[in-house]
């Protein structure tokens, strides 16, 4: 058996470059993680293809902070297979309760359809989880995340792996040495999820977008 997981190890265990899963959602055991190939999504090299502005500029959604961790959560557990077990959720939700977990929601009008959860620590963002209920909801969620990240003066998002559909947002894997190098950089400076204010529509995400993979 593990020992007992609190939050505060959870946290810990961030800084050390580490994060939990589970086998399966039924699964009560949690095992750590330290890949060889970690993902980043660079918070100046974010991709916003065509056919993805399209869809930010189309005017059929609302995004919001902080709303709806829970509801967030379980939309990112609500598929075949997950690694957020019942363990794995009630201790995030103790961090988010400590504003040290933080989620960002996609709505169309009173329904859930989109977001992203991740944990702060200095300038860094480690990325959990996002889900969809509509097409590109994550990728929509992931555009105003990256905004207010760099809105907010974070370094790093740590997105633990790459899939295809990070990467073809941007996101790259780099070494575990070098991972470990950027996040002591970032443990050691400061940066509020809370005080970034979130863009008012996506014309501003685009525009900044556009501006910060130019400095990039």
């Amino acid at each position: 058996m593990n020992p007992k997981i609190t939050p505060q190890l959870l946290l810990q265990a961030y800084a050390s470059g580490i994060f939990p899963m589970a086998e399966t959602r039924d699964d009560p055991e949690v095992f750590w993680v330290d890949p060889k190939l970690r993902g980043i999504m660079p918070l100046d090299g974010f991709h916003i293809s065509r056919s993805l502005r399209r869809r930010l500029l189309r005017d059929d959604y609302q995004i919001s902070l902080n709303h709806d961790f829970e509801g967030v959560i379980t939309g990112c557990a609500d598929r075949d297979e997950t690694w957020i077990n019942d363990t794995i959720f009630d201790l995030y939700r103790q961090l988010h309760r400590a504003g040290f977990a933080h989620s960002l929601e996609v709505w169309q009008g009173a329904n859930l359809v989109g977001g992203v959860y991740g944990i702060t620590l200095g300038s860094a963002f480690f990325g959990e989880s996002m889900f969809s209920r509509i097409p590109d909801a994550s990728k929509i969620a992931l555009a105003f995340l990256v905004d207010h990240l760099n809105g907010a003066g974070f370094t790093l998002f740590d997105t633990q792996f790459i899939t295809p559909h990070l990467a073809s947002l941007g996101g790259i894997e780099i070494s575990r040495e070098t991972y470990h190098d950027l996040l002591g950089k970032a443990l050691d400076t400061h940066a509020n999820f809370d005080t970034g204010q979130l863009a008012p529509d996506a014309y501003s995400v685009v525009q900044r977008n556009s501006q910060t993979s130019k400095r990039g």
